[in-house]
């Protein structure tokens, strides 16, 4: 058995520790709530921007843009969505082993891969497992539309100047705090717009558009990338958050029963010494009776 002495130190560690998760799980939930208001506020807007496309594009006919050629898919890139930071339960590792296993499929199919990283935990694990072309770390702290921007364009010029063919995104869709859900999507080409839509002609909305029908789609298509970008950025983000919500919240009880287990360990120690002490002294008064 361990000594009195050091089981109280294991408790004092444990009584840190538990402070620390504590204190984690208050920060993460805090930032877990304004991550979920972003997030909810958000997917209201990136509906409503696709009906309007699909709207658009049933009038249009004959549409074609760059970002709609499909081409022979011999050149793949991946876009892994992470977190910068750990703590955060199997969130990382579930996105990490599903980019894993989309790269081995398609690289059995002969398809030549290449990655880019936003967040630090996908770019540190993929350094020396996968060709990285890009990567965007420390940054999903703090981000608003003008990154989902910057991504995309990234992504978009050397699409069109096919540089690749395909190109899929891997993030986090958030479902709710104890469920994060792995996505793969294909990002580019772009999916057909306005196809198969399912819409009562007579509940179609009849918009006046400025400039032409054409012009316009043009333009919303490159937009529709960014609002697909953003989206993933904050589903990614409220899911990490989340996570690290829970784990931090699971850590703190696991101390909780850990100094439990410890101070009944103590309390026996404690016992064992008193009885080791009574019975010296019993010895001692029993030996100077004899003498």
């Amino acid at each position: 058995m361990a000594s009195l002495k050091d089981i109280k130190r294991k408790v004092g560690a444990v009584q840190k520790t538990k402070q620390i998760t504590r204190a984690m799980n208050m920060v993460a939930a805090s930032k877990f709530k304004s991550s979920q208001v972003r997030m909810e506020n958000f997917r209201p807007y990136a509906g409503k921007f696709m009906d309007v496309l699909n709207s658009l594009a049933l009038r249009v006919e004959n549409m074609s843009h760059p970002l709609l050629a499909v081409r022979d898919p011999k050149k793949i890139r991946v876009v892994c969505m992470t977190s910068d930071r750990g703590l955060c339960g199997g969130f990382n590792t579930n996105l990490i082993k599903a980019t894993e296993r989309f790269i081995k499929d398609k690289s059995q199919e002969g398809k030549e891969i290449s990655l880019i990283n936003v967040g630090r935990k996908g770019r540190d694990y993929f350094r020396k497992k996968a060709s990285i072309i890009g990567q965007w770390i420390d940054i999903l702290s703090k981000f608003d539309m003008t990154l989902a921007v910057s991504i995309s364009n990234d992504l978009i010029t050397p699409f069109i100047k096919e540089e690749y063919d395909e190109l899929y995104l891997i993030y986090n869709q958030f479902v709710n705090v104890s469920v994060q859900r792995p996505t793969v999507i294909r990002l580019f080409p772009l999916p057909s717009i306005g196809q198969d839509v399912d819409v009562d002609p007579d509940k179609r909305l009849d918009y006046a558009y400025e400039p032409s029908e054409e012009v316009l789609l043009q333009k919303l298509l490159t937009m529709y990338v960014h609002v697909l970008i953003f989206r993933a950025l904050l589903e990614t983000s409220a899911g990490e958050n989340g996570s690290r919500m829970a784990s931090m919240d699971n850590a703190t009880k696991n101390c909780e029963d850990l100094i439990q287990s410890l101070t009944l360990k103590m309390n026996k120690a404690r016992q064992a010494a008193i009885t080791a002490e009574l019975m010296d002294i019993v010895g001692g008064t029993e030996a100077l009776a004899k003498g």
